[in-house]
């Protein structure tokens, strides 16, 4: 891989805000950002207050309520991420925003409709289909480009950015604006979670997402919602925030639909593939995919011990924070991850195994990894330097 594909900006929006500062001010605190949602009788990852008000009130979405909450939640996050990006369309672009449910909340209510008995409206269909996610994006930007959603699942966004990366690779792009959104706290998506007896129970938990606790003897995911998009480019006029030092990705063999072998055999794959191509042999830091169910978070660190052996790097991750947040949660760890580079501050656990992991004096690579039912992994470096 041409290792000079950086990551020139981003923009996000979850529990933990939309803005830098704000963003970067809930991630310095140990409280969880996680509320009860009695409606939903759940706990969730919701956008706070302020994100609220922007994404319903705000007079430049305003033309797009019709649109499903997963594709405002992109198109905020795109905002955010173009912000620094001067005369964008003078150059090819390229969009990738996938989501793993897609438009939850559209959805439910048009069917809801449909089994009352109600007319349906004529956005029933457009307004439901995967790929209207990133067209959307491209319609809002004002952009010329070509438009790829999909759906892997947990992975969707780090998908999207093995995607640019290869566009812009190709020579075909100049840009890739590449992420992922989710907004599953829906009762029907909320109910599926919970049949997979994988969802939170505790009602008064400090922390109801235990996530990279290998102790816990109950699941503990919680879902949340939220976007996060990044602008990839091999131009080296923009300087980027990061470089994309390696990538991996693999497949394993499952046994059921939401299986994920003990051993974390696609993880190891795509861990390993990212390293090699890295030319490393380990990382300062690993911001983990940890659901906070029992069996994925024990199944990705029997992977990290496979790979890592005695060398374990620091382990994160932001689920015990803001939820996890299905297809955008690859997305908002590598956030998480960029905003450790930047500060050179490691984001530690405030609870379970790794609470008092000694933190790196130095970080200069980190690897984000995500997974999701179908047997996927992802790993992605990023490094300081290209």
């Amino acid at each position: 891989m041409n290792k000079r594909i950086g990551i020139i900006s981003y923009g996000s929006l979850s529990a933990l805000g939309g803005e830098p500062a704000a963003i970067w001010s809930n991630y310095l605190h140990h409280r969880s950002l996680l509320c009860f949602d009695q409606a939903l009788s759940a706990w969730v990852g919701a956008l706070p207050a302020v994100e609220e008000h922007r994404l319903c009130a705000s007079d430049t979405i305003k033309t797009y309520q019709k649109l499903d909450r997963t594709v405002r939640l992109a198109l905020l996050a795109a905002e955010g991420a173009m912000k620094e990006m001067a005369h964008p369309s003078s150059f090819r672009w390229g969009i990738n925003w996938g989501s793993s449910r897609g438009a939850t909340e559209r959805f439910e209510k048009y069917h809801s409709d449909f089994l009352t008995g109600e007319a349906l409206s004529p956005n029933s269909s457009p307004l439901t289909t995967l790929g209207n996610v990133s067209s959307w994006v491209a319609q809002y930007l004002g952009l010329q480009s070509i438009n790829i959603n999909h759906s892997v699942t947990c992975s969707t966004a780090l998908h999207a950015l093995l995607n640019g990366i290869v566009w812009l690779e190709s020579g075909r792009c100049d840009f890739f604006l590449a992420g992922g959104t989710e907004a599953p706290l829906t009762p029907f998506t909320v109910a599926q979670m919970k049949a997979l007896r994988i969802y939170a129970h505790s009602a008064e938990a400090v922390y109801p997402n235990q996530s990279l606790d290998l102790n816990k003897e109950h699941n503990s995911m919680v879902l949340g919602e939220g976007a996060a998009g990044f602008v990839l480019s091999k131009k080296t006029s923009h300087p980027p925030l990061a470089w994309i030092a390696g990538v991996g990705y693999a497949m394993e063999r499952i046994s059921s639909p939401s299986g994920i072998s003990a051993k974390g055999m696609a993880m190891q794959a795509a861990m390993r593939m990212a390293l090699h191509e890295a030319a490393l042999s380990t990382v300062d830091v690993i911001v983990c995919h940890t659901p906070g169910t029992v069996q994925g978070d024990k199944a990705e660190w029997e992977a990290i011990q496979a790979v890592f052996g005695d060398n374990i790097p620091s382990l994160t991750t932001n689920k015990w924070k803001i939820g996890h947040t299905l297809g955008a949660s690859g997305a908002l760890s590598l956030e998480m991850a960029l905003l450790m580079l930047q500060h050179q501050t490691f984001i530690g656990m405030p609870l379970g195994s790794f609470k008092d992991q000694k933190a790196p004096k130095k970080i200069r690579t980190i690897m984000v990894n995500a997974t999701g039912f179908g047997g996927n992994a992802v790993s992605i470096i990023l490094s300081k330097e290209p």
